[in-house]
């Protein structure tokens, strides 16, 4: 057993372990949650809303329960408990009642033998819909004449924040009106998972989530069970990017399975995913920067509206991101910033990585551009002009007490050799429209952007974000060897190679598991945030040191003497047939609310920060882009696992890049007019490009080994970069993401 300072052992922190899971998903043989299975299960179906807004007259079920293979039909009378869930507010029905406020709102469910006769069961439910109209623009909804869609109004949260003078001037005044598209998470697994009816009258749900004791807690309201009855357990989940941290089939899958004595399977095909869980909120910008002529930033005013849809989710902290990171990493003195999120009949908006700093990163990173541009000054140095540093101070008063390298990651990407121009043989692979063969290399112009953006680490706000952690240790074999358990979620991300590389290092053993995650172990918070590393990674370095002390205490009775270090044959000799185990709740240091009045406080546990160079051809003919190359360089504090490190920064870049020219839900008039991989596109590997990547390793001090969360802040500053290399090869001002080959080549169009 080794002592905290020694160095890593092989397969510990610092290291690139092989993932436990990682062959198996290569090879194809990874059980997701749409692989669950159980003899004589039943199979779930949903009815859903045509309609974005509408008063239900009546639903009639008896042709559904007549269809040969049916065991039920529930509508909301069978719902037991409390038909209200939510994340932070309980406002969604688990099934509607007398009103459906957006496009696929959930009206009843069917548990059928076979997923056909469910469906073909849920056709013939009919449904009597009084049709209203729709409201759909979140900027009129938070109006004052603008009709109601739930008691107390169509504001969801309102933040205002305010510093320094808030009438100061300038020389130069840039100001600019912004949109971001509404972007899907497109994880490739879709929603899923396996109800159980217990003997006890509980259920057993096995599911692809993000956070299992949040699901435990809204599925009892609504079951009316206490939570010893709830027992969730994690299934394997493809993907997640925040659209599974709120409800999806949780409470369907076990009203269904309570009310048949059956097991439950239900899986969304890829059209009902689309309106099975939250997306990321469109939003409308509006900024005003304030400069002195050597581009020095003497105020920032903005106004922020972000379209919640129809139910709360997590909308009340997207707004407070977006208002708390509004201005981005620069230091200003004067700043006034309001954001509303609103309710509107669109659908439900809520986690998606970068939450809320996406929005306001597309539209503060243009100003910069555009403050440049008015100067004269390269887009580069008006940004180091204005970075802020360690010892800054944020716009709600909180000074930033750890690395704030934002000028050393610009000159990073800045400094980067750029990417040679196309010449020699065609590769059509390399041209706007590739392989279409739109062009030769006529009309392409290449054009050069760069972006730096800022995200907060963790839970904020004054939440007792908190993980819990097991660690049981005991000799098998002749080895010791140690099995940890959380309830975080592993969505992908490499949490499970991290959990055991901490306890590789902390307890220097070679044989680790790690235990399923489940409710049978305290919370483990979401898997949201950039957290988990952090915050669940601080509990199992808990856990490892309350294990060691315990151990080092019967090593004393052992050997005679005190020992400040054990090798693995004296664990064994110590431990002999005895298991030490221990439980640890780890929390990371408070943060307080902002101050209602002027937005005020210690919000945020930490800051992320990174930046990117686009290089891109544009085919200005036809409005085509190819990204060439999106380098990055990215603050990480401490790479746990470096290969990992990558992974999100590209991971993150890509979907960054796809904002910013191909994702987006087209929604009009409230209903949703893509849900497919058809027609909703994402970056294939022929869309994603070279990513040189710089990591820098500034450690915190106040984070478990110095680590920074590192899967969020490149999808903040990847999205303006692209457009900022466009705009550098066209000379429009593109004021709205995604970017669309109409605005390139209609120079009539409001984003052009």
């Amino acid at each position: 057993m080794t002592s905290p300072t020694r160095e890593t052992t092989k397969g510990g922190v610092g290291d690139s372990p092989l993932r436990p899971d990682g062959t198996l998903k290569v090879r194809g043989e990874f059980a997701y949650s749409s692989d669950l299975w159980h003899e004589d299960m039943l199979w779930g179906a949903t009815l859903r809303s045509p309609h974005p807004y509408a008063r239900i007259r009546s639903v009639d079920i008896g042709e559904a329960l007549k269809v040969p293979g049916v065991y039920a039909v529930l509508t909301h009378n069978d719902v037991p408990g409390t038909n209200l869930y939510g994340l932070e507010h309980p406002d969604q029905p688990v099934l509607a009642v007398d009103v459906v406020r957006y496009h696929g709102e959930s009206i009843a469910l069917v548990a059928a033998d076979h997923p056909e006769t469910a469906r073909r069961a849920i056709k013939k439910i009919k449904v009597d819909y009084e049709v209203l109209t729709p409201i759909t623009d979140a900027e009129a909804a938070v109006g004052p004449d603008a009709p109601a869609l739930h008691n107390g109004g169509n504001v969801v949260r309102k933040v205002h924040i305010e510093r320094g003078d808030q009438h100061a001037t300038a020389d130069v005044v840039v100001s600019g009106v912004y949109e971001v598209g509404m972007q899907d998470q497109a994880f490739l697994g879709p929603e899923s998972g396996l109800a159980i009816p217990a003997e006890d009258g509980g259920v057993d749900l096995y599911v692809a989530t993000q956070w299992l004791h949040v699901d435990q807690k809204q599925i009892c309201f609504a079951l009316d069970l206490p939570t010893d009855k709830v027992r969730l357990t994690l299934a394997g989940v493809g993907g997640a990017f925040g659209g599974r941290e709120d409800l999806s089939i949780q409470v369907h899958a076990c009203l269904l399975a309570l009310h048949t004595g059956k097991p439950v399977k239900m899986v969304y095909n890829r059209e009902e995913s689309f309106y099975g869980h939250v997306h990321r909120h469109p939003a409308k910008l509006y900024y005003e920067h304030g400069a002195d002529r050597d581009g020095t930033l003497r105020y920032v005013r903005c106004r922020i509206y972000l379209d919640g849809g129809a139910y709360a989710s997590s909308t009340p902290a997207v707004v407070a991101n977006a208002a708390t990171l509004g201005i981005g990493p620069y230091n200003v003195d004067n700043v006034t910033v309001d954001c509303w999120g609103a309710y509107t009949n669109n659908p439900p908006c809520g986690a998606m990585r970068g939450f809320g700093a996406v929005q306001a990163g597309f539209a503060y990173e243009s100003q910069m551009d555009k403050l440049a541009a008015a100067l004269g000054i390269d887009p580069v140095d008006v940004r180091v002009r204005n970075a802020m540093s360690e010892g800054s101070v944020m716009p709600t008063g909180q000074v930033v007490d750890s690395a704030a390298p934002v000028e050393e990651l610009l000159r990073l990407v800045k400094e980067r050799p750029l990417p040679p121009a196309t010449d020699g043989p065609l590769d059509l692979t390399a041209m706007p429209g590739g392989v279409s063969n739109t062009t030769h290399g006529e009309g392409v112009v290449r054009g050069v952007g760069y972006a730096v953006g800022i995200k907060n680490i963790c839970f904020s706000e004054g939440f007792d974000d908190y993980s819990t952690a097991r660690l049981r240790l005991q000799v098998i074999n002749g080895e010791p060897a140690a099995v940890i358990h959380t309830a975080a979620a592993e969505v992908g991300q490499g949490l499970v190679t991290i959990q055991q590389q901490i306890v590789r290092t902390e307890l220097g053993i070679d044989q680790v598991t790690v235990h399923p995650a489940d409710t049978t172990v305290g919370n483990g918070g979401s898997t949201s945030a950039s957290r988990q590393t952090y915050v669940t990674g601080g509990a199992v370095k808990a856990v490892c040191e309350a294990v060691r002390e315990k151990l080092l205490k019967l090593a004393v009775a052992r050997f005679g003497e005190p020992r400040s270090e054990l090798s693995a044959p004296d664990v064994v000799a110590v431990l002999g047939d005895d298991v030490i185990e221990e439980t640890v709740e780890w929390r990371h240091r408070p943060t307080t609310a902002l101050d209602p009045d002027t937005g005020q406080g210690f919000a945020h546990v930490q800051y992320g920060f990174a930046a990117h160079r686009a290089v891109v051809d544009v085919d200005v003919d036809l409005g085509l882009v190819k990204v060439v190359e999106l380098a990055c360089a990215q603050d990480v504090g401490k790479a746990m696992n470096p290969q990992a490190v990558l992974g999100q920064i590209h991971g993150g870049s890509t979907q960054g890049l796809g904002l910013a020219v191909m994702e987006e839900i087209q929604v009009s008039g409230g209903k949703v007019r893509n849900p497919s991989f058809t027609d909703y596109l994402i970056p294939t590997v022929l869309d994603t490009p070279p990513m040189p990547v710089d990591v820098l390793e500034l450690a915190d001090p106040h984070a478990p080994y110095g680590l920074r969360g590192v899967g969020e802040p490149p999808t903040i500053s990847s999205t303006p970069a692209v457009v900022a290399a466009i705009r550098a090869a066209t000379g429009l001002a593109l004021t709205r993401v995604p970017v669309r080959p109409e605005h390139l080549t209609d120079t009539q169009s409001p984003s052009a």
